[in-house]
């Protein structure tokens, strides 16, 4: 096999293992975790079980890259997020339902004992907290307006992130997630609207 001819199968093995992880996305989004099948994954994009499994060999290996995919998404260089960039974000993240709502479904089915995802969120969000602490120290130093510190207030501003997130997938019409978020960040002292 010639370099050009392996370049080119690397290439094509890539774009489907992205195929395959934009479909995993939908299928999770649709059934959760437990409930999505690799045979359902491999259908939608036109495989059979045994061709999904040559590009990842598990289940598991599946989620991981399904997360991890996520996360290039969302992608801010460390320590560089800041609490004015935050409402960006929920913005954005309005704009793409299904990637929240898979989200939102594996963080839902990780707190069971021996989800595969468990570790993942577990670690996910001890960096979250600790990128918003520093975000909200570099806002307002070591007390923001509300007298708490960004240690304790970080948990918060997650849980509100979060919260907002589950309220605004279960009845859009009513929940204004970019909205309530602004109005969370002019109660810890933020004037921007």
């Amino acid at each position: 096999m010639s370099y050009g001819d392996a370049m080119n199968a690397r290439t094509r093995s890539e774009e489907r293992r992205a195929e395959i992880v934009r479909a995993a996305l939908e299928v999770i989004a649709e059934r959760g975790y437990r409930g999505a099948s690799l045979a359902a994954v491999a259908e939608r994009v036109g495989l059979t079980q045994q061709g999904l499994l040559h590009h990842f060999p598990t289940k598991d290996a599946l989620l991981v890259a399904v997360l991890e995919e996520r996360d290039k998404w969302d992608a801010v260089p460390t320590g560089s997020w800041r609490v004015d960039l935050l409402a960006s974000l929920v913005e954005y993240n309005a704009m793409r339902p299904g990637i929240i709502q898979t989200f939102s479904a594996l963080l839902g089915e990780s707190v069971t004992e021996g989800h595969p995802a468990r570790e993942y969120f577990t670690d996910r969000y001890t960096r979250v907290r600790a990128s918003m602490t520093v975000a909200l120290r570099a806002e307002y130093g070591d007390r923001l307006p509300n007298g708490l510190s960004p240690e304790r207030t970080a948990p918060l501003l997650v849980a509100v992130m979060d919260g907002l997130q589950y309220q605004w997938l279960l009845d859009p019409e009513s929940v204004d997630m970019p909205g309530a978020f602004r109005d969370f960040l002019r109660l810890l002292g933020e004037t921007a609207e």
